[in-house]
């Protein structure tokens, strides 16, 4: 496994069977001497307490090891919540079940902050840390000797744990279910060209059309990720008769609800005349559209879920490098649909 510079791999957590083993006794005589207890033989005593100082086996372990409680940190630079709520709620769905807390630590984007974060988490003895944020890029190594997963975006480190949801996949799925209701000048407005999102998603929209021997209505539109772009983007697609769409699939919900406005404006009819597609299945805007979003879910809270399982995998000593995607989900809506 190849590591980080300057980035000191998770350890192994020691339990008191390590111990055990090390010092040739059984647990219980290893629980005896680290609490003080019992009748044993002064050399038992030191030999225990001799293989626990060479393993390692810390106070901090000896506390999860009696009373199954584990801290878990949740780093987060995404202070709106939009994408981190989703992900906590998740990780705790699976945390809940032991004797564990998650802690909330909000780094607003700064690394002072996030540095500061990490300075105070080693010291409350925190077992592990998710990291997540709104942006996708993917982003460096934590600088710390605690066990980490990464959420949502995902780590520049080979020997990192990353969980993502596969965009990829989700523009397959949309641009399969346009094709299948008949719609073949498919057209695609998305948001930054230096966002990871927006490139994957436009890029696996070109990849879905090649594969079925079509082109594009349009080169992809790369802006903002406001309804302020999808308006804008609306009208330079309709402004080119030549390449007008009679689909739109757009890189977030955001932009897709400023399409439908502006077409609706424009005397254009959704899905009639053209059908519109979303990304992220924000309930706030998938639903405040006319029509309904047909759009994808993330699942962002399988992101979370599938995050903490793996820190508490990391945080027994099993960490699984490299990068898990988790499959989305296509809600299909009257965007797409029409009246159902």
């Amino acid at each position: 496994m190849h590591e980080t510079p300057g980035v000191v791999p998770a350890p192994r957590l020691v339990r008191i069977a390590d111990v055990a083993a090390e010092a040739g006794v059984s647990s219980a005589t290893v629980s005896k001497v680290l609490g003080n207890t019992g009748q044993l033989r002064d050399d038992t005593r030191q030999r225990v307490r001799e293989a626990a100082e060479r393993l390692g086996f810390t106070a901090r372990a000896r506390e999860r090891e009696s009373t199954g409680s584990i801290t878990v940190a949740l780093l987060t630079g995404d202070s709106v919540g939009r994408f981190s709520l989703p992900i906590l709620l998740g990780a705790e769905n699976a945390l809940s079940l032991g004797q564990i807390m998650v802690l909330l630590c909000d780094t607003r984007d700064d690394p002072l902050r996030e540095q500061y974060y990490l300075d105070r988490l080693a010291e409350q003895n925190v077992d592990g840390i998710i990291v997540t944020g709104g942006p996708t890029n993917p982003r460096t190594s934590l600088r710390t000797d605690l066990p980490v997963v990464y959420a949502h975006a995902p780590s520049t480190g080979a020997g990192d744990t990353s969980v993502i949801a596969d965009d990829e996949r989700g523009a397959r799925l949309l641009y399969d279910h346009l094709t299948t209701l008949g719609r073949v000048r498919i057209a695609h407005v998305t948001g930054p060209s230096d966002q990871r999102s927006a490139r994957v998603r436009a890029d696996a929209t070109l990849a879905a059309a090649d594969a079925r021997g079509l082109s594009l209505a349009h080169e992809p539109l790369f802006g903002a990720w406001t309804e302020a772009w999808g308006r804008a983007a609306a009208d330079i697609l309709l402004d080119h008769a030549e390449t007008a769409p009679d689909a739109i699939t757009c890189g977030n919900d955001q932009i897709a609800r400023g399409v439908a406005e502006r077409l609706r404006e424009r005397g254009v009819g959704v899905p009639d005349d053209i059908a519109i597609t979303g990304f992220d299945d924000w309930d706030v805007v998938v639903e405040g559209c006319r029509p309904p979003l047909t759009t994808i879910d993330r699942r962002l809270g399988e992101i979370g879920r599938r995050s903490a399982e793996l820190l508490l995998d990391a945080i027994g000593g099993s960490a699984h490098p490299g990068i898990e995607l988790v499959e989305p989900r296509l809600v299909a809506r009257g965007s797409t649909l029409g009246v159902v």
